[in-house]
């Protein structure tokens, strides 16, 4: 009898609107790198959760950041999860290129 864990199948979607880079980074993303992203959250999910990211910036166009990711950190404060990234395609790592150039 194959029993196989749902929890390691199971994906938790994060999937945000935001109406600038602005908006993006101060009401929902403290901070973004190549390699992940924390996410403010009042419940963050369990370290180990696979998540599907989805997030729809309005820069001079809308643009959708998705992937694959796992929380590999939560914090109390400020409240949130430490969000690696295992899959992005290359529009959403050129993308996140771009959001970073614009940050500095």
């Amino acid at each position: 009898m194959g029993y196989t864990s749902k929890r390691s199948e199971e994906r938790v979607t994060i999937n945000k609107e935001f109406e600038s880079y602005d908006a993006f980074i101060n009401e929902y993303v403290t901070n973004i790198s190549r390699s992940g992203v924390f996410i403010r959250s009042r419940n963050p999910l369990s370290v180990g959760t696979r998540v599907n990211l989805k997030f729809t910036v309005i820069t001079d166009d809308i643009e959708t950041v998705e992937g694959v990711g796992e929380v590999v950190r939560v914090e109390t404060e400020p409240r949130g999860m430490g969000v690696a990234f295992i899959e992005l395609p290359n529009y959403s790592k050129n993308l996140i290129e771009k959001l970073l150039v614009r940050k500095k």
